[in-house]
């Protein structure tokens, strides 16, 4: 994707996404899905589509909406599959492969996962670049498995044979926030991940350092409330972060402050 989203004060923000998988993998979606379910499946459906780019909203709720019908059809053009926004069982596999340009909390989880077999040392960031690829193709040769930097079924059935070693525990960090908004001349409102900021202002969404705070996180910032770090930015360095707001008055009248923000998840 391209970038830019207004940001204002000082923070420019970059806009990317990508996606796209593979033969299957872990069995954490394994039953159809359709229109009007609503249930715990259905949100790891829109986590993955997300992590896809194809899901353009800023939430996963757990409810098989007319926007998640549409990201699964976007999704299944891409990959070859019958367009019909149904996840069934071919959907559904191909969904759960993780490979390069795809970002969110999957992937943080597979580098917490590579991070426990000593197989990942960079920083759990959430997007899977040449760092994770490279890792994910060192633990499959360690493993005898085929070696392509895709992390499918057994890549992950071998990961899960030792848990994760990952604290759960909420972190708490002091950031520098500005603002930014999406109705500038020129600015195509898309975030790094995929996230419509034009079509749904109301996004409750942040711009950060994914080194600090991992793509796809969930967070609570001081003021602003609970949130998605779903974007990156230009000048988004550090204990930094840019708060979505959709009117550039409001925008301007955030400023440049320090927050707490609380990374749940």
């Amino acid at each position: 994707m391209k970038k830019i989203l207004l940001t204002i004060l000082t923070a420019s923000v970059f806009i990317l996404g990508v996606c796209m998988p593979t033969k299957g993998e872990a069995a954490a979606l394994d039953r159809t899905l359709s229109f009007g379910m609503s249930n715990g499946d259905v949100k790891d459906l829109q986590e993955l589509l997300l992590t896809k780019g194809v899901f353009p909203y800023h939430e996963a709720t757990g409810y098989f909406g007319p926007i998640t019908k549409e990201s699964v059809k976007k999704f299944q053009e891409k990959s070859g599959l019958k367009v019909d926004g149904i996840a069934g069982t071919q959907t559904n596999q191909k969904i759960q492969v993780l490979k390069s340009g795809d970002m969110g909390r999957p992937v943080a989880e597979l580098q917490r996962l590579l991070k426990a077999w000593d197989a990942y040392t960079s920083t759990i960031d959430g997007i899977y670049g040449t760092g994770t690829k490279q890792a994910v193709i060192n633990f499959q040769k360690q493993k005898g498995l085929s070696a392509d930097g895709i992390a499918g079924a057994r890549t992950f059935s071998k990961l899960k044979e030792r848990a994760s070693s990952a604290s759960s525990a909420v972190k708490e960090i002091t950031v520098t926030s500005t603002a930014y908004t999406a109705s500038c001349q020129g600015c195509s409102g898309t975030t790094r991940m995929g996230v419509d900021l034009k079509k749904y202002d109301d996004a409750k969404l942040i711009a950060v350092d994914p080194n600090v705070i991992p793509l796809g996180s969930i967070v609570e910032v001081e003021g602003y409330g609970r949130a998605i770090a779903a974007d990156t930015g230009g000048a988004i360095k550090g204990n930094r972060i840019d708060v979505f707001i959709a009117g550039e008055a409001d925008a301007l009248t955030w400023g440049r402050k320090q927050v707490n923000v609380k990374i749940i998840k």
